[in-house]
């Protein structure tokens, strides 16, 4: 009894979910083939009995027409063997590599740069009637993007604006598969490799650079020393004691430190004595 509930809910969903606009042959064929199922049972509901995985979706063509009410799944659902068949879609996210670009930018350096895109199925029915192979028109499309959205950016900022290039792919990927019920999730961009002769130019101008700040540096450093020791040149002269003081702190210095050398203090007066 099972078994025949199970045939009158197959011509049931069957006959409910078929298009009108099959014609006359179209039903004929149906019928038959409905008829056949009833007829073979129970062999035949084993035929027409199909499991879909959760991260799956069918569609499913009735006589070559998409069934009403889109994809089937995940879990059963029941097909004709003589006019169905049907594809499985898997709706999980798919990592592309996009594979190294040769791309001229807008101030004519020619680098090489790769990434990453994240994308899946959000309609089913939209990527197997729409389009003959969505994933391989995807990862054409983002190799082409790729090129096109570098090739309006100077060298400069490919290097320090990857994020906004990113979401700016991401964003015309979306846009020219939404058709093809495809969704972008997320682009990035992994690396940008530079010529030999360009990497040596700007490593060359890049140590240039330090060495003309350091010199810089270091002239600002003398030029307040220098005004440093002028100021305290000003205050010393104006007491003929603090010389004194600062040539005995200057042998305390000295001192303090292991050294094989005698210091005899000779008295700064005895110079000026004649």
């Amino acid at each position: 009894m099972k078994v025949y509930a199970y045939a009158h809910l197959l011509c049931l969903t069957a006959l409910e979910n078929t298009d009108s606009d099959i014609g006359l042959c179209g039903w004929i064929l149906v019928i038959f083939s409905i008829l056949l199922t009833l007829l073979t049972l129970p062999l035949s509901i084993w035929m027409c009995i199909k499991i879909v995985k959760e991260y799956e979706r069918a569609i499913i063509f009735r006589l070559g027409r998409i069934l009403r009410g889109g994809a089937k799944g995940p879990g059963l659902f029941f097909i004709l063997p003589c006019t169905d068949s049907f594809i499985n879609v898997d709706m999980r996210t798919i990592t592309f590599d996009i594979p190294p670009q040769e791309v001229l930018t807008k101030d004519s350096v020619t680098v090489s740069v790769d990434g990453v895109v994240y994308y899946r199925v959000q309609n089913a029915t939209l990527a197997v009637a729409n389009i003959t192979n969505a994933d391989a028109a995807t990862r054409l499309l983002a190799q082409t993007t790729l090129r096109n959205v570098l090739g309006t950016k100077n060298l400069a900022e490919i290097l320090s604006d990857r994020e906004e290039i990113a979401h700016s792919m991401q964003s015309t990927l979306d846009d020219a598969t939404d058709d093809w019920g495809i969704k972008v999730e997320r682009v990035e961009i992994k690396d940008v490799k530079l010529p030999q002769q360009l990497q040596r130019a700007m490593a060359a101008e890049a140590e240039a650079t330090r060495e003309a700040r350091a010199k810089v540096i270091a002239a600002e450093g003398e030029m307040n020393a220098s005004r440093a020791l002028k100021e305290a040149s000003l205050v010393i002269a104006e007491s003929p004691s603090a010389l004194q003081l600062r040539y005995l702190q200057t042998l305390n210095t000295i001192a303090a430190e292991k050294n094989s050398t005698i210091i005899f203090p000779l008295p700064i007066d005895m110079i000026h004595m004649k």
